[in-house]
């Protein structure tokens, strides 16, 4: 089998990078083989010349905050789907179709990926129209941060446009709840200012539950459990004030206190095991 990264003469191809190999005859090759290992085997070792290529449009990157490992990464992977998709019979040369697919698949990497909180497309290009323009205007003469009605006359977005798209700005990476606002000596880590879950919530919640549990008991073991568990009376006593033993209004204590709990994980449960 040839060595498919072969380089053809640079004179016949002025244009080209030095990490284009010629791989013409590979692809009509792979066009021309059916479905099976031999195919797979030559479409990898063309996917292997072309990743010098895929590094060097991941390259253009670098500056946008993402590793290069990554950014290479998802390059190969565009790379893999151009050589897959490749068909050297409609006479385009494969860089011409290789290239956009590539890219394509880096800037949706960034499109969809890497955003720290997520926005609406829509969102997202205006970001980008707004961000292009506050780089364009603070550049010229002067040097200043533009306002709002700078980059809506430089764009010919509206005012409100603008302040959506300037509000997405900070949205593309989200800070580590470790970060430290301002300087170390004054601001304190961004965990701090976190709220804690309130404890009180699950005693609300639990009291909601039971309250129609509660008022569906027969009459003496709903006020047993209103004088023991409200009325913090001892048992013997109210065994005393009600005529019955105290290990009669401890076993029925226990007893209710069973079928609450039974009722409550059924209700909650319930449902679930039925789906």
């Amino acid at each position: 089998m040839p060595d498919v990264r072969t380089q053809s003469p640079r004179s016949t191809r002025p244009h080209d990078y030095d990490d284009a190999p010629d791989t013409a005859a590979a692809f009509s090759r792979i066009a021309a083989l059916p479905d099976g290992q031999e195919r797979s085997a030559l479409r990898q070792e063309v996917v292997c010349a072309w990743m010098p290529m895929a590094a060097r449009l991941a390259r253009r990157f670098h500056h946008r905050g993402e590793t290069f490992e990554d950014l290479n990464q998802v390059a190969q992977l565009g790379l893999v789907k151009a050589v897959s998709r490749f068909d050297p019979g409609l006479g385009t040369a494969f860089p011409s179709f290789a290239i956009p697919t590539i890219l394509g698949e880096v800037k949706r990497h960034f499109r969809d990926d890497l955003w720290g909180v997520h926005v609406p497309r829509r969102v997202q290009e205006l970001r980008g129209r707004v961000r292009a323009a506050g780089h364009e205007l603070s550049s010229s003469p002067g040097g200043r941060e533009p306002s709002v009605p700078e980059i809506a006359a430089h764009t010919g977005l509206t005012e409100t446009e603008v302040r959506l798209g300037q509000g997405a700005l900070e949205s593309f990476t989200a800070l580590s709840v470790d970060t430290v606002p301002g300087t170390l000596e004054n601001g304190r880590p961004l965990t701090d200012t976190l709220g804690a879950m309130e404890p009180g919530f699950d005693r609300v919640l639990d009291r909601e539950v039971l309250r129609p549990l509660l008022r569906a008991l027969p009459e003496r073991e709903r006020q047993i459990l209103y004088m023991r568990f409200f009325g913090e009376m001892t048992q013997a006593r109210i065994g005393l004030q009600l005529g019955i033993s105290q290990m009669y209004v401890s076993r029925l204590i226990t007893r209710t206190c069973a079928r609450l709990r039974h009722q409550v994980l059924t209700d909650a449960h319930g449902p679930r095991r039925a789906a």
